[in-house]
C-alpha cells in the first residue's frame, strides 16, 4: 500500500549508508528491549541536543543506531533501556542488511526533534491524557497550550501539536446527562463560558469551532497533529459544522439548527465524511464515526487490533508510525473508541484496524504541507477507563506496544529534512 509522501519530507537516503569509524550503539526495539518507552525519550533528547541517530526501520522492532557520543551509554543505563556497543563494522554491516532491495527494511536519518505542543487545559491533570503520560515518563519536554494560545497564534513556535481529548463542538464531552449536576461539570462549563466570553466569542461551541479552524490552518502550513480519544471526531465534526449551529440548547442556550445535518460540508474535514450528527444531548455520542460498543459484552482477552505492514522503502512515513515489536495490539476504549471503516475517507491510510469488524484504529493522512494522525481510544494500558480511574502507572508498562505508537508519532518529524513554511 503506498501514499503520495508531502513535500517537506526529503529522505536523503543513500542505498548505503556508512557510518564513521567509531564505536556505535545499537538501541533495540524488539522483544529484547527492557524499556521501549524510555528508549524513545533518550534517542528523542540524543537529537534534541545536536546530535543525530539512525531509525532502522522494521529492524528488529524498529531499532535505533548511534554514536556512542554524548554519555548516551549512561543515560540509557540509568534508565534501564537496552543497548548494545558494536563496532563501526558491525554496523556497516547492519546497514548493508537494512538497505538491501531483498529486504522491507530501510534507514531514517533523524536530525532535528521537532518542538512539541500539547493542547490542553490548565486544569487537566497529567493521568487525563495517554499523550501526556507517555511525554512525561518518557522524558521527553513539552509546552502546554490552550485557547487562548492557539488563537493568539502561539502554535507558530511548535512543529508537532497533541490535542487532549477535547470536545470541539462545544458540548462539553457530552456528559451533561450524567453528570450535569457534579461540581467539576459545573465549574468546568463556567470555566469554559467566562473563556469564551473574554475571547469575544457568543458560546463555547464557536469558540472550539474557531480553534479547530486555526489547528486546521496550522497543520496546513506544515505542522505535525496528532489525536486521540474525543479529540479526533470531534475535530473534524466542528470543522464539517462551520457556520452551523450543532449545539443543544442545554450547551450553549439556543436550539441546534434544525437543518445542521444537511449543512454539514464534508470537504473541510481531514479524516472523516458522510457522518450522521447525534443531536439527542442525553447520548454519549456526537455522531456515528464512533463505533458503538458494550463493555461488558466484548471479551477483553480477545479484544485486539492490527497494524497493517508497509514498504519500508517506499513508504517510510505510514512504516515509522506503525514501528513495533508486535503486530497486534491490545484494544482500549474510550469516549471515541475505534472509527466506522465507512466514514474513513478514501485519502486516508489505515494504519490498524480490527479485523473482520469494519473498525479503524490508528489512521494518518497528509493535509498542504503538513500531516494528520488520529489514534482512537483513550488509554492503551487503562482497557475502560472510567471517569475517576486511577491514574495509569506506566513504569508497570515500559514495553507497550499502544504506547509505542503514541511514541513514534513524536520521532517521525526529526526525519524531515525541509523547514516547515509559514
Amino acid at each position: 500500500m503506498k501514499i503520495k509522501l508531502v513535500s517537506l519530507f526529503i529522505f536523503c537516503i543513500a542505498p548505503f549508508i556508512f557510518v564513521q569509524a567509531q564505536q556505535q550503539i545499537l538501541i533495540s526495539m524488539d522483544a529484547s528491549q527492557s524499556n521501549h518507552l524510555k528508549a524513545y525519550g533518550v534517542v528523542f533528547n540524543h537529537i534534541t541536543q545536536g546530535y543525530t541517530a539512525q531509525w532502522l526501520l522494521n529492524y528488529r522492532g524498529g531499532s535505533f543506531l548511534v554514536q556512542a557520543e554524548n554519555d548516551i551509554i549512561r543515560k540509557s543505563r540509568l534508565r534501564n533501556v537496552s543497548v548494545e556497543t558494536i563496532s563501526s563494522s558491525e554496523a556497516n554491516r547492519i546497514i548493508t542488511e537494512v538497505e538491501s532491495n531483498s529486504s522491507n527494511t530501510a534507514v531514517v536519518p533523524l536530525e532535528k526533534a521537532p518542538k512539541i505542543a500539547v493542547y490542553t487545559p490548565d486544569q487537566a491533570l497529567p493521568w487525563d491524557d495517554a499523550v501526556t503520560l507517555a511525554l512525561t515518563y518518557a522524558e521527553v519536554e513539552y509546552d502546554k497550550i490552550y485557547d487562548a494560545e492557539v488563537l493568539e497564534g502561539k502554535l507558530d513556535e511548535y512543529d508537532w501539536l497533541h490535542l487532549h481529548h477535547e470536545d470541539f463542538t462545544g458540548q462539553y464531552g457530552k456528559f451533561w446527562a450524567s453528570y450535569k449536576n457534579m461540581p467539576w461539570y459545573i465549574a468546568q462549563v463556567k470555566q469554559m463560558e467566562a473563556m469564551a466570553a473574554q475571547l469575544g466569542f457568543s458560546s463555547v461551541s464557536e469558540q472550539k469551532k474557531e480553534v479547530a479552524r486555526t489547528i486546521k490552518r496550522y497543520v496546513g502550513n506544515g505542522g505535525f497533529l496528532f489525536a486521540m480519544c474525543s479529540g479526533t471526531d470531534t475535530f473534524d465534526i466542528a470543522l464539517a459544522a462551520e457556520g452551523v449551529d450543532i449545539a443543544p440548547e442545554q450547551f450553549d442556550g439556543d436550539p441546534a439548527d434544525p437543518d445542521a445535518q444537511e449543512k454539514l460540508d464534508f470537504s473541510k474535514t481531514f479524516a472523516f465524511e458522510n457522518f450522521q450528527l447525534k443531536t439527542n444531548p442525553a447520548e454519549y455520542e456526537h455522531a456515528d464515526i464512533d463505533v458503538p460498543v458494550s463493555i461488558n459484552r466484548v471479551d477483553q482477552s480477545l479484544d485486539f487490533f492490527t497494524l497493517f505492514e508497509f514498504s519500508a522503502k517506499w513508504d517510510p512515513v505510514p512504516t515509522m508510525l506503525t514501528q513495533n515489536h508486535v503486530s497486534s495490539v491490545r484494544g482500549f476504549y474510550g469516549q471515541t473508541t475505534a472509527f466506522q471503516k465507512d466514514k474513513v475517507k478514501s485519502s486516508v491510510v489505515t494504519l490498524g484496524e480490527a479485523p473482520g469488524r469494519d473498525q479503524v484504529k490508528y489512521l494518518h493522512g497528509n493535509y498542504g504541507n503538513g500531516t494528520f494522525t488520529f489514534y482512537a481510544g483513550h488509554d492503551p494500558e487503562d482497557y475502560t477507563h472510567r471517569v475517576n480511574d486511577p491514574p495509569t502507572d506506566l513504569a508497570l508498562h515500559p514495553n507497550s506496544p499502544g504506547y509505542r505508537l503514541i511514541l513514534n508519532n513524536i520521532l517521525f518529524p526529526a526525519a524531515q529534512k525541509k523547514k516547515k513554511k509559514t
